[in-house]
């Protein structure tokens, strides 16, 4: 039983990809962080599993503190506390 290097490269590319992406102008950056927005759950999912509840904590709180503006926002979003946009 080793380790999968392959989850730790995983991991180190997410970090990295995150960084980068929070260098692009606001403009650009809602698709790349839509899907590492997605990707993050597998990964602390597998995290997890592989290397014990402790390393899931430390990710997740890891995950959430890089995004937590866009996960209260579409919290919010979810539970109708946005209102609608409407013109101006």
């Amino acid at each position: 039983m080793g380790i999968d290097v392959s989850l730790v490269m995983g991991g180190i590319i997410w970090v990295l990809a995150a960084t980068l992406v929070a260098l692009l102008p606001m403009r650009y950056q809602f698709a790349p962080g839509f899907a590492l927005l997605l990707l993050a759950p597998v990964l602390i999912f597998r995290l997890g599993a592989e290397f014990g509840w402790l390393a899931a904590v430390a990710a997740l709180a890891a995950f959430i503190s890089m995004f937590r503006k866009p996960l209260v926002y579409y919290a919010r979003k979810m539970t109708g506390r946005i209102p609608p946009e409407g013109p101006k």
